[in-house]
């Protein structure tokens, strides 16, 4: 534990914001797994799911919860998988 009063609060601002990422990554995952299960079920609604989730990644790259080359990579794979059920 620290002693000085700057790195105490350092200790207190990080865990906030590491909780805020970590359910932030929460939520991208599970709109991802949506997406997905949505493609496999060949769901009515499964092409606004897929730009749903679209939008989640850019915001996580855009916000640096993901690096820009994953974020590219995981709707590259989404709209694959949207495109091979069509």
């Amino acid at each position: 534990m620290p002693n000085i009063k700057s790195a105490k609060k350092r200790v207190k601002v990080i865990a906030t914001k590491t909780a805020q990422n970590k359910a932030a990554k929460s939520a991208l995952k599970t709109t991802i797994k949506k997406a997905n299960s949505a493609i496999e079920n060949n769901a009515a609604d499964k092409d606004a799911a897929v730009k749903v989730a679209i939008k989640k990644i850019d915001q996580a790259a855009a916000k640096g919860l993901l690096h820009k080359n994953k974020a590219a990579r995981s709707k590259s794979a989404l709209v694959k998988k949207l495109n091979s059920t069509k």
